[in-house]
């Protein structure tokens, strides 16, 4: 599964940078009996909106051309066997996190993080990044600093805070 959400992350990205969108990252899993679900997360580039105008945020019209450019390219590279839902949607608040970039430009936020197994008896991890050194993200939950391996991290998300 893994390489094949590569694939398609590569083949998501040829379509949402060249619009001038950001891509934030891909996920491909499957929902039940009703099929799988491809969502995809765009972002402006540091806020500004492909136009040139200065924007806060992803609008549903900026999804929709996505989407539209995308459904193109996967019916015909047709990537994924069987039916799939599309889904292009903005980050939001509570962004995920997939790379080593991500991680390192939220330093100092707060983030909850969901390991693919158990490190140290837990998966689930809430706390403030506190940076990344080599292939770990160094988190602070409690006072105390936890090496999670990037390649060990199932899903992370900021906490949003007000």
């Amino acid at each position: 599964m893994r390489h094949l959400e590569d694939e398609l992350t590569g083949l998501v990205r040829s379509v949402v940078e060249p619009m001038g969108y950001e891509l934030v990252g891909a996920e491909y899993f499957q929902r039940g009996k009703r099929g799988a679900v491809l969502r995809v997360y765009i972002d402006h580039p540091s806020g500004d909106h492909p136009s040139g105008a200065r924007r806060q945020g992803i609008t549903l019209d900026d999804c929709g051309r996505v989407s539209h450019q995308l459904s193109g390219v996967l019916d015909v590279e047709d990537p994924i066997a069987g039916h799939y839902d599309l889904e292009v949607s903005s980050p939001g608040l509570d962004r995920p996190l997939f790379t080593a970039a991500h991680f390192e430009r939220f330093r100092g936020r707060k983030v909850r993080i969901k390991a693919a197994v158990k490190l140290d008896g837990r998966r689930n991890f809430e706390g403030r990044i506190a940076g990344l050194e080599r292939a770990l993200v160094l988190l602070r939950v409690d006072g105390e600093i936890w090496e999670i391996p990037l390649a060990m991290i199932e899903s992370a998300r900021l906490v949003p805070e007000f």
